[in-house]
This record gives structure tokens, sequence and C-alpha cells, in this order.
């Protein structure tokens, strides 16, 4: 996870912060999800990793107003996305959601179209 700052704030923010505080400004026009991710050992030693396919976006849900599909990856202000992410997202795209990078709330309200 990635650290950001703010410097005219003095804020230091994580992805995680980040995520939140989208989840928070699209709750009104979305239904948003966050997914979740890990790595774990069969009682024999075999590592299973649960949660969804390398790349998948770290929010995605829904606009409420029409039904159309979203996937966004966010990342801080200086935070990179992996080539398969930036697969995932361009495949998103070819299929016809809404799909991209975010570094901030404003970012995603600019993405989906909607205004506060």
């Amino acid at each position: 996870m990635g650290i950001s700052s703010s410097e005219s704030e003095g804020i230091f923010m994580t992805e995680t912060d980040i995520q939140n505080q989208i989840r928070v400004v699209l709750s009104p026009y979305c239904n948003v999800f966050r997914v979740n991710v890990g790595l774990c050992y069969t009682r024999d030693g075999r590592p299973m990793r649960t949660g969804v396919p390398v790349g998948f976006s770290d929010l995605f849900g829904h606009r409420k107003s029409d039904g159309r599909a979203f996937y966004i990856e966010v990342k801080t202000p200086t935070g990179r996305a992996s080539p398969d992410q930036l697969r995932f997202l361009e495949r998103m795209i070819a299929d016809g959601a809404i799909a991209g990078i975010c570094r901030s709330p404003e970012d995603a309200l600019r993405l989906l179209g909607v205004s506060r």
C-alpha cells in the first residue's frame, strides 16, 4: 500500500484512506464494493489465493441512475498501476464498463460523471 502526502495540508493518505473517501462520496450515486484478496495455505502447505483475478480493480459497482458497471483502481498521487491492472481496466472499457485510475474522490466523481 502506498503513502501519499498533501503538502498544503500536511496529511498523509494511504490507498485505503483514499478508497474509503471514494466509497463515501460515491454512495449517494452508486453501489460501491471494495475487493479483498489474500493468500492462505491449505493444511498440507499448498498456497491458495482468495478473491478475484490478478489485476482486478480495488473498487467496483454500478451507478444507481442507469446500472452501468464501473471499476476503479485507486492509487496515491505517486502510485503506479501494474501491467495486470492496466490490462484489466482496458478490458472492462472494451466491454462497455466505466473504468479508470482515481487518486481522489474528485477523480472518481469525474470518472463516473456525477457531481455533488
